[in-house]
């Protein structure tokens, strides 16, 4: 229970105090600003608090938006301040401030609630309220104009409206959005969880998969309209957040990994479905989810690269994008053109009712590998013509993000010598001859052959030396990307080229495996948590170490054991990284870590 110290004389007729009680409020009241510092001291340290001033006039979702929301320490609106229990010795500290100034006759106590809130000694968010009124009435006269004005404005249809993510796909913001805020509402009105809606479209999206795999034609077209449903619950869990202000640091790891288990649960289906009609495109399915997966670690890598960088947007491209974002329909196209999650699911639902899953894989690819390129080459050209100095803790980002085991961190201890500050792009040049080589012979090199087990080889020295030093290059942050392509192009090719029933969707296996613990490290790190520990890291072998054993199995072992010791590798990594992951993610829930609530790029 939260608590809420109402400072003043009561107003007769105010439903202050209801409002506060339907946000889940225990009213007290203080009769001067000494009392309230007295209300504050006997109030659990654990639990939130608000100082409100008892002449407030405004809307409940404005009180909402000022004194419930999780992710803040510390927020206020005009004549409020609320403080969660990390803030609660800085508002003990404003609030003496204040009732000293109080006994002094500087300040009244009708205006204890601001100057709490002007003497916070701690980061303090004040939420945009847009049309929302939040006052403190001086008269009756003004008091009687604000009450028009809060019947004036429907504050349910702003919740509404901005319980709707603010940048989204054209798919998503005109086919999607203009009714699931409603169904959001209705969850919320049922007090039903964003993490509830986000099981549930996770089931759905699994149960589509179900229907794909079995092959038949009505089986597609289930599996199609269960995409689209599922994608739905994906947009409700958001706006269900945004709406009652649900956030957590629990919903936003769910709700980003189940995204990628959903999508990738369902390349299974298509290719198990596929198999089931002579048609094997388990190949093409693990290329679409090394494709995918890749174009996330660049998203990824290049704004932890710049996050924190004054020059990010300083350069003529920036200014460029900026412009063309100016101009309605090309906002629309180059959301489009880089096929978000909104407008990726519709494609593959309705190809997959009207298709067969092998042109559904062919369309996917295709258009992933155009918008990658797109969105890629914009960033290298941002990146070329600017002058940005990358902060400690994208360097840091960006270390975390090469997943470098035991082997490339023995190479990087010998390698020191490489010079500090390299030109634009030199860590880049560095690791990409190894990745080019490494691809290269597992493509040409027939099974068994121990090519691939040299190129891996050169692959660790490589990637090594390129994290010799930190990744400052203008380049730079294209190296994780580039070695998760290596890593993962590695066991596509070596599995396809063992030509063994089984092989393929063993790889499909493992490359989710890896790729789930690729992804954990983007949450945690987004979430301020650092990367996964560094036993975990070193357990499941890096990435080289990881490329060098499966290069080294395809060369020692007969394509059917291949096939076995692939499918053990999935199930040890797989074991091991989501044991490590569950327990931390429900862990940091329980201790009450900040709430997060991710609004970056249309994934």
């Amino acid at each position: 229970m939260s608590t809420a110290i109402l400072t003043g004389q009561p107003v007769p007729g105010s439903s202050l105090e209801g409002d506060l009680r339907s946000l889940g409020f225990d009213v007290r009241a203080a009769t001067d600003a000494a009392d309230a510092e007295t209300l504050l001291a006997a109030v659990p340290a654990d639990q939130r608090v608000a100082v409100v001033d008892a002449r407030f006039v405004g809307h409940v979702h404005a009180l909402r938006l000022g004194l419930t929301d999780p992710r803040f320490d510390a927020a206020a609106i005009p004549g409020a301040v609320t403080a969660r229990s990390a803030a609660r010795p800085a508002l003990a500290r404003a609030l003496h401030t204040a009732s000293a100034e109080a006994s002094n006759g500087s300040v009244v106590v009708g205006i204890v609630a601001d100057r709490v809130a002007e003497a916070l000694d701690t980061d303090l968010h004040r939420p945009e309220l847009g049309e929302l009124v939040a006052e403190v009435p001086r008269d009756p006269q003004a008091r009687n104009e604000a009450r028009q004005s809060v019947a004036s404005v429907d504050d349910e249809a702003i919740r509404l409206r901005t319980a709707v993510k603010s940048r989204d796909g054209f798919f998503t913001t005109y086919c999607i959005s203009p009714y699931s805020r409603y169904i959001a509402r209705w969850c919320a009105r049922r007090g039903m969880t964003p993490n509830q809606v986000t099981t549930a479209s996770l089931i759905t999206a699994l149960i589509a998969a179900g229907c794909a795999a079995t092959g038949t034609r009505a089986g597609f077209v289930a599996a199609g309209l269960l995409l689209l449903f599922s994608f739905v619950l994906d947009c409700t869990d958001g706006q269900l957040a945004r709406y009652s202000l649900q956030y957590s640091t629990l919903g936003a790891w769910l709700d980003a990994t189940f995204d990628r288990a959903k999508e990738y649960a369902y390349y299974a289906g298509l290719a198990l479905g596929a198999a089931r009609g002579g048609d094997d495109v388990w190949a093409l399915a693990l290329a679409a989810m090394v494709l995918q997966t890749c174009r996330h670690v660049v998203d990824f890598s290049f704004n932890e690269a710049n996050v924190d960088s004054a020059a990010a947007n300083t350069s003529p491209t920036a200014a460029l994008s900026g412009k063309l974002d100016s101009v309605g329909w090309t906002v629309w196209l180059r959301r489009m053109i880089v096929l978000p999650i909104g407008e990726r699911w519709a494609m593959i639902a309705v190809l997959t009712a009207l298709t067969t899953p092998r042109i559904t894989f062919y369309v996917l690819l295709i258009g992933c590998a155009f918008a990658a390129c797109y969105t890629t080459a914009g960033r290298v050209l941002r990146s070329l013509t600017r002058k940005a100095q990358r902060s400690d803790r994208a360097l840091r980002a960006l270390a975390d993000l090469t997943d470098s085991g035991p082997l490339a961190e023995v190479c990087a201890s010998a390698l020191r010598k490489l010079p500090a500050r390299p030109p634009a792009g030199s860590r880049l040049l560095i690791a990409l001859p190894g990745a080019a080589i490494l691809v290269a012979a597992a493509w040409t090199a027939g099974y068994g052959s121990w090519w691939p087990v040299l190129a891996a080889a050169l692959y660790v020295l490589t990637s090594g030396a390129a994290v010799a030093q930190p990744l400052k290059g203008a380049l730079d942050w294209l190296v994780p990307p580039l070695l998760r392509a290596a890593e993962y192009g590695t066991v596509l090719i070596l599995a396809a080229k063992a030509d063994v029933n089984g092989a393929l969707p063993a790889a499909f296996g493992l490359v989710a495996a890896v790729a789930y613990h690729h992804y954990d490290t983007v949450y945690r790190i987004r979430g301020n948590a650092g990367a996964p520990p560094h036993w975990l890291v070193r357990a499941i072998g890096g990435h080289e170490g990881r490329t060098l054993l499966v290069t080294v199995l395809a060369a020692l072992l007969a394509a059917e054991d291949f096939k076995v010791a692939l499918t053990a590798l999935a199930v040890a990594v797989a074991l091991v990284v989501l044991f490590e992951s569950i327990r931390y993610w429900v862990t940091a829930h329980r201790r009450g870590a900040p709430a997060v609530h991710d609004e970056g790029e249309p994934a």
